[in-house]
């Protein structure tokens, strides 16, 4: 009879600890979950909240995201408005100072970045990107009078640029007297109120700003050709291969295009 009961009580121990096991490793998958992006616990989860695409800009970056009328719109916004049409999910656009976006995707807070990230390697070892939306690169900025035009040039001058970027990584090569902002317009509204002596930003953004009235004038050649892409967090690759479908889609039928001329009267996937 000793041996009996013996024999029970090791089952009924066992089994609590298979049922505590079990119970652990749910709780692990459910925080991976709720984490956002796709995880070895619920390997279908293509996006942080079920049936909503949730992507981040800086809703600082005309025209790319800014707020019009209270309302946050740009080509990144619209890209982003499109993709979650596509898929069929809501969009959810939210905004976050550009510098914390990347780390945002890779913490699971955004589904995706579409904040015209430029595709480095260094971004690469923190979150996977999608097929290049756009082609775009630095450019030196100046006031009318202004005659810096290429990067030696920057040596002892102060130079503005947009926190985080690639253009900040670029202007510390050559100087340590750098000021940085959230946006590049606001970097660049401080270049013609006479502040700093040049930014560095992306030539699209800063022809769009002068001809919205800044006093300011491109100088010097192209610094680089860049090519910018949607970021996902790392391992998230059914979201990424929807999305590059539905960019294709967008290239082909002629919706991407439309877009683009919008903003900036041309086809900005292409070189200028």
């Amino acid at each position: 009879m000793k041996k009996t009961w013996k024999t029970i009580a090791g089952v009924v121990f066992s089994l609590s600890l298979l049922v505590s096991g079990c119970s652990q490793g749910a709780s692990t998958n459910s925080a991976e979950g709720q984490a956002g992006g796709t995880t070895a616990g619920n390997p279908s989860s293509m996006t942080k909240e079920a049936g909503v695409f949730v992507y981040a800009a800086s809703g600082e970056y005309q025209p790319f995201s800014y707020y019009k009328d209270g309302q946050l719109t740009g080509f990144d916004v619209e890209i982003g408005n499109e993709i979650a049409k596509r898929l069929g999910l809501e969009p959810k656009p939210v905004t976050s100072p550009f510098s914390g976006i990347i780390a945002g995707v890779k913490e699971g807070r955004y589904d995706a970045a579409i904040a015209s990230h430029a595709i480095t390697e260094e971004r690469k070892q923190q979150v996977d990107f999608a097929d290049p939306y756009y082609l775009s690169g630095g450019q030196l900025f100046v006031r009318p009078d202004g005659t810096i035009s290429t990067l030696e040039g920057l040596k002892g001058k102060e130079v503005a640029v947009a926190l985080g970027t690639t253009h900040e990584k670029m202007a510390r090569e050559y100087t340590d007297n750098i000021k940085t902002y959230d946006s590049d317009v606001t970097a660049l509204r401080a270049l013609e109120q006479g502040k700093h002596d040049v930014v560095i930003t992306d030539s699209v953004v800063g022809e769009i700003a002068i001809a919205q009235g800044l006093k300011l004038k491109k100088s010097g050649s192209p610094l680089s050709e860049v090519q910018h892409g949607i970021a996902v967090r790392k391992g998230n690759t059914e979201l990424l291969n929807k999305i590059n479908e539905v960019l294709k889609q967008m290239m082909e039928d002629g919706t991407y295009v439309k877009l683009s001329e919008k903003y900036f009267n041309r086809d900005i996937s292409k070189a200028e």
